[in-house]
């Protein structure tokens, strides 16, 4: 199995930065359960941290190993790692990754915004649930780094892996047609399958501020399916560095920007 292993540490590094930097959020977040642990808290993060750190490992591994096998990967880190020149690379796909990853948050914004008069909102007092911009700031950096990890890289390769064996499979048994690499059709579908599973993957975020219902589990999937399908794409057509600007740029949109308007109207 040919692993770029030097590329695997510097992911696993980034990912563990992306853990570090999301947790005064997520304590924020759940500030109301973490008041009856039945274990000190520092025994539940370091149980956290060492089952994160489990998960990436894997996923690290099988992502690059699949990657390479559906034409997937990271240009700016491979060719910096193979001594190439990536600088006016990374400066061509800066515009439309930010550029993208903003538009994604403000239909994120949109869309939860349509969705308000179906009975889908939140209803929880600001100063209740929304973290302070800095700490919304340090998340982007595990929704850039550690989710395009898990749900690209991991997720979404394994899907475009998986399709492009059986499309394969049908068309030799079928056509005696032998296909070499995954056309746009298995593209499409892995993108939106790994968004859809990425907005599943909220759910218990949500759950955690109010109580799920129909609406509520139909809204959190769509508005997170909608940054997962631009960021499917941008990992398609630009590499996962683009996914990732993307999305950590989505959001600031959705945790610095609000915070800051509501900490100055607060």
């Amino acid at each position: 199995m040919k692993i770029n292993w030097k590329l695997f540490i510097i992911l696993l590094i980034m990912s563990i930065f992306g853990w570090f930097t999301v947790l005064p959020y997520t304590l924020t977040l759940q500030s109301n359960v973490l008041q009856n642990l039945p274990v000190p808290l520092y025994v539940l993060l370091l149980g956290q941290f060492i089952q994160s750190l489990i998960l990436f490992v894997i996923a690290i591994i099988a992502g690059l190993y699949f990657a390479k096998r559906v034409g997937l990967g990271l240009p700016i880190l491979e060719g910096w790692l193979e001594g190439k020149p990536v600088k006016e690379y990374l400066k061509s796909i800066l515009p439309i990754s930010v550029g993208l990853g903003i538009i994604a948050g403000i239909l994120i914004i949109g869309l939860d915004y349509l969705f308000s008069f179906a009975g889908a909102a939140i209803n929880i007092t600001a100063s209740q649930f929304t973290p302070p911009a800095w700490q919304g700031l340090l998340a982007s950096f595990y929704g850039g780094i550690n989710e395009e990890i898990l749900l690209r890289l991991f997720l979404m390769t394994l899907i475009v892996w998986i399709s492009f064996k059986i499309v394969s499979w049908i068309l030799v048994k079928t056509k005696k047609i032998q296909i070499e690499k995954p056309g746009k059709a298995v593209m499409w579908f892995s993108i939106i399958l790994a968004a859809i599973i990425f907005g599943i993957g909220h759910l218990p975020t949500v759950a955690a501020m109010a109580a799920l219902t129909p609406i509520l589990i139909v809204r959190t999937i769509i508005l997170n399916s909608v940054g997962g399908i631009i960021f499917g794409w941008l990992y398609w057509k630009k590499g996962l560095e683009s996914a990732m600007i993307a999305h950590f740029s989505a959001d600031i949109v959705l945790h610095v920007i609000p915070a800051l308007l509501i900490g100055a109207i607060l």
